[in-house]
């Protein structure tokens, strides 16, 4: 399980977006996106430098809180 924190989002197109990016590099992971606070949890992910890259490749900042 990994936990980031991801800040601008704001909406449900948001979540969505987050939620695509982290399925490009692992397409079996569940992503868990609170908007309120900002964060993101991934299951089924290893790589955390992928999934960071493909977050802000959306135009997100991302900072790992546990990988």
């Amino acid at each position: 399980m990994m936990l980031l924190n991801v800040e601008k989002m704001s909406c449900n197109h948001c979540v969505r977006s987050v939620t695509q990016a982290v399925h490009e590099v692992a397409p079996a992971a569940q992503v868990e996106v609170d908007l309120a606070q900002q964060t993101v949890r991934v299951q089924g992910a290893t790589d955390a430098a992928a999934v960071t890259k493909a977050i802000e490749a959306e135009g997100y900042t991302v900072r790992v809180v546990e990988a």
